[in-house]
């Protein structure tokens, strides 16, 4: 992919530069990353929410049945492990689950040996739906980088591993635990 050339009305450059007038010895080169990266981060949840939409689901419904179409074989896992795997409360996750039951996605089955063990799998429908988001989400998240090149994209997930690396040694350990590796 080529790069872009198509350049863009800059707000960050615009906080930056009214931050050098007002406040000329303050430092704000850090906001040229982090206010970027939440731009980015904006632009692109608009876009994956909007994908998710056109499927009649939202990202967290999204989330769920990802995970559980990437349990191979069964398609299935614990409450447990879902919670865990996609960051919520076990509270939270029964939401997510029962909405997903009614729509016919999911099934919840009890553990034969264990009653205290809820196991939640992919339904066929789940399944043919999940496959039909993962394609247009992935599309759709190819087409937002369109503008960096292949050698661009490996240098920037470098850089944001780093980033994130650094976010978590200089964190507060409390909140840094809160936050799961993707």
């Amino acid at each position: 992919m080529a790069k872009s050339s198509t350049r863009f009305d800059d707000g960050v450059a615009d906080i930056i530069g009214g931050w050098a007038v007002s406040r000329p010895e303050l430092d704000v080169a850090a906001m040229e990353v982090f206010g970027r990266l939440h731009r980015s981060y904006l632009l692109y949840r608009a876009e994956i929410n909007a994908g998710f939409e056109s499927f009649g689901i939202n990202e967290a419904g999204f989330d769920v049945l990802a995970c559980l179409r990437r349990a191979e074989p069964d398609y299935r896992r614990t409450a447990g492990e879902l919670a865990k795997q996609t960051l919520v409360t076990t509270g939270g996750l029964t939401l997510r689950v029962n909405r997903l039951e009614a729509a016919g996605l999911v099934l919840r089955e009890r553990d034969e040996h264990d009653a205290r063990v809820v196991y939640v799998s992919l339904t066929g429908d789940g399944k043919e739906l999940v496959d039909e988001v993962a394609d247009a989400h992935f599309a759709i998240l190819d087409r937002l980088l369109q503008g960096v090149s292949a050698r661009d994209r490996k240098q920037l997930a470098e850089l944001l591993y780093r980033l994130e690396g650094s976010l978590r040694a200089s964190g507060d350990p409390e909140l840094v635990d809160g936050v799961e590796s993707a």
